[in-house]
C-alpha cells in the first residue's frame, strides 16, 4: 500500500461488515445448509475480513444451536452473534450458543411498526417498551455487546421509532439496527429516518447504528449506502444477496460499491475484496443455489463483453467499460492450463490460485476426479475444476452415495434405469422404468431410498461450452414444509442429474427424515 493510499483510506469512516448469510440467507426456502457446510462457509467469512458473522439462530432447532456453538468456538478473528426473539428463553439460548466465541454478540429484536403490533404481537406501544428494556437487559447481562433491531422499522411512526431507540440504548444495546424488514422503503426516506433517529434520541452516540435491507423492490444495496450515508456505520448483507424472499442486500455488491465510488461514498470497510468470488462459490455450492449468469460482481457475465463496441474499447484500453478489474474480486482468467497430464503438485497450486485449501484426503479424492475428468474432456477448464471440488466438498458427509448408473434411452419407451447406491455403507442396486431417461433415474433412487418428497425444480445447464462439457443440474426437493436443493456436475447429464437429487436427498437426511434401504445389499 503507497502512502497516498494509506492516508487516503485513514481519512475514510470505517463501516462494520455484518454477514447474515448463515442465519437470514439460510431462510431462503431451499437453501438449508448441514453443519458442516456452516463451518465451511464461516471459515471463509473470517478469512474475507467479516467483522461480525451472525450464525444462526439458536433457539430455532438443536441444529442451530450447535452450528452456532461450533462456530463460536472456531472463529478467532470475527464477532460471532446469535439472534434471539424478545423472548427470555430466546436470549438465555442464545448467549448459550455464543458464549465460547472470542467476541460474542446478541441480536435480539421486537417488531415496532403499527401493522405489526396489531396482527402479530398484539401488544401495546407501552407493553412493546417493557419488552425492550426487560429483554435487552437481559442479554446485557450475559455478553458486553448487544444489537437490538425495530423489526419493521421503516413502517414505524419516527416519535414512536425513537421512543424505542431510546429505550434499547438506556437498557444497553451497544448496535441500534434499523431495518427495512419488507423491502418497502426508498434510499431517501432511509437515509432521513438515520438521520432524526440520531438527531432526536438521546444518548445515541453511545451505540453504533446499523441497516438491514431487503431487496422486495431491488433496492437493498440502494438502501443500505443511504442509511450508511445517513449516519449508520454498520451494514448487514450476505453473500450472493440470499435470503427470504427477494433476498438481502448483497456484500459483494455493498463492498464493491464502497470501493469503487470511494470518491461519493468515503467509507471503508475491513473485506478482502479478493476473495469475494470464492466465498460466492462457497455460499452457491452450500446452497446448492446457482448465481445468476448477470449477477453484479460475481456473476458469469459480470466481466464478459460480446457487443463489438465494448470489444473494441476493452481492446484499446479496459477501464473503457470495465470499473473494476476481475482480479481484484478474485476471477481468475487463466484456463485451459490443466489436463491429463498433470500431476499431483500441480493441481494443488492449481487449487490454491482458485482459492481452495484441501485436506490431504479431499486433495487425494479431488485429483482422483479431476483425472477420470480429464480422460472424458479435451480441455479441462477452471469452472470445470470448480464444479468437480464443489460438489466432492457438498457430498463429504452424505449417507446416500451413487456408486453407478447405466440408462436405457431412446425413442422407443418405457426407459429403464439401473443404479447401485451406497446407502450407509450398504451397496443397493435397483432398477426402475420411467417417461423419459430422467424420470427413470429418479425412479431408481425412489425405489432404494422411498420418500415422499416432491420435486419442485429441475434445471440443467452447460458449466463450459463444447459438446463435451459438464452438465450441472439443479434440483428441488420438499418435504412436509421443508425445502431444500441439490447440485450436480458431470459430463453426462443423466449422471448429474442422480448426484444432484441425491445431494438434496441427503439434506433432507440432515433435517431427520428417515431413509429406509428397500433393496436386498450385495
Amino acid at each position: 500500500m503507497t502512502d497516498a493510499t494509506r492516508n487516503a483510506s485513514s481519512s475514510k469512516d470505517r463501516v462494520l461488515i455484518f454477514d447474515t448469510t448463515l442465519r437470514d440467507g439460510e431462510q431462503c426456502p431451499g437453501a438449508t445448509m448441514t453443519f458442516e457446510e456452516k463451518l465451511e462457509v464461516a471459515d471463509v467469512l473470517d478469512a474475507m475480513g467479516v467483522d461480525i458473522i451472525e450464525a444462526g439462530f439458536p433457539i430455532a432447532s438443536d441444529g442451530d444451536f450447535e452450528a452456532v456453538s461450533a462456530i463460536a468456538r472456531r472463529i478467532k478473528r470475527a464477532t460471532v452473534a446469535g439472534l434471539a426473539r424478545a423472548i427470555s428463553a430466546d436470549i438465555a439460548r442464545a448467549g448459550e450458543a455464543v458464549r465460547h466465541a472470542a467476541k460474542p454478540r446478541i441480536h435480539t429484536f421486537v417488531s415496532t411498526s403499527p401493522i405489526h403490533l396489531e396482527h402479530q404481537m398484539r401488544k401495546s406501544e407501552d407493553e412493546v417498551l417493557e419488552i425492550i428494556t426487560k429483554t435487552v437487559a437481559q442479554a446485557r447481562n450475559l455478553v458486553d455487546d448487544v444489537e437490538w433491531s425495530a423489526m419493521d422499522a421503516t413502517r414505524t411512526p419516527i416519535d414512536y421509532l425513537c421512543r424505542t431507540v431510546e429505550a434499547a440504548i438506556k437498557a444497553g444495546a451497544t448496535t441500534i439496527n434499523l431495518p427495512d424488514t419488507v423491502g418497502y422503503a426508498v434510499p431517501d426516506e432511509y437515509r432521513a429516518m438515520f438521520r432524526q433517529i440520531r438527531e432526536r434520541v438521546p444518548n445515541a452516540d453511545k451505540a453504533i447504528f446499523s441497516v438491514h435491507c431487503h431487496n422486495d423492490l431491488g433496492l437493498a444495496v440502494a438502501n443500505s449506502l443511504a442509511g450508511i450515508e445517513g449516519g449508520a456505520r454498520q451494514i448487514e448483507c450476505t453473500i450472493n444477496g440470499i435470503g427470504e424472499r427477494a433476498g438481502n442486500a448483497a456484500l459483494e455488491e455493498v463492498v464493491m460499491a464502497l470501493r469503487v465510488r470511494g470518491d461519493v461514498l468515503p467509507y471503508d470497510t475491513g473485506i478482502d475484496a479478493s476473495l469475494l468470488t470464492r466465498a460466492s462459490k462457497a455460499v452457491s455450492t452450500a446452497c446448492s443455489f446457482p448465481v445468476q449468469y448477470n449477477k453484479a460482481i460475481v456473476g458469469r457475465n459480470a466481466f464478459a463483453h460480446e457487443s463489438g463496441i465494448h470489444q473494441d474499447g476493452m481492446l484499446k484500453n479496459q477501464t473503457t467499460y470495465e470499473i473494476m478489474t476481475p482480479e481484484s474480486v478474485g476471477v481468475s482468467k487463466t484456463s485451459l492450463v490443466m489436463g491429463k497430464h498433470s500431476g499431483r503438485a500441480a493441481f494443488r497450486s492449481k487449487l490454491k490460485e482458485m482459492g481452495y485449501d484441501l485436506g490431504d484426503n479431499q486433495l487425494e479424492d479431488a485429483f482422483t476426479r479431476f483425472k477420470a475428468l480429464a480422460d472424458r474432456k479435451k480441455h479441462v477448464y477452471d469452472e470445470d475444476i470448480e464444479a468437480l471440488v464443489d460438489e466432492n466438498l457438498a457430498s463429504a458427509h452424505d449417507r446416500v452415495r451413487l456408486v453407478s448408473l447405466t440408462v436405457i434411452a431412446g425413442t422407443r419407451g418405457p426407459q429403464r434405469a439401473t443404479m447401485k447406491l451406497d446407502v450407509d455403507g450398504r451397496f443397493v442396486t435397483e432398477e426402475a422404468e420411467g417417461n423419459g431417461p430422467i424420470d427413470a433415474v429418479f425412479n431408481a433412487i425412489k425405489a432404494i431410498v422411498p420418500h415422499e418428497a416432491v420435486l419442485e425444480l429441475y434445471d440443467v445447464h452447460a458449466v463450459t461450452e463444447g459438446t463435451d462439457a459438464q452438465a450441472e443440474v439443479t434440483v428441488r426437493l420438499s418435504h412436509e414444509g421443508s425445502s431444500v436443493t441439490g447440485r450436480g456436475a458431470d459430463p453426462d447429464t443423466l449422471v448429474s442429474s442422480a448426484k444432484a437429487y441425491l445431494v438434496a436427498l441427503n439434506k433432507l437426511v440432515a433435517k431427520g427424515v428417515r431413509l429406509h434401504a428397500q433393496a436386498a445389499a450385495e
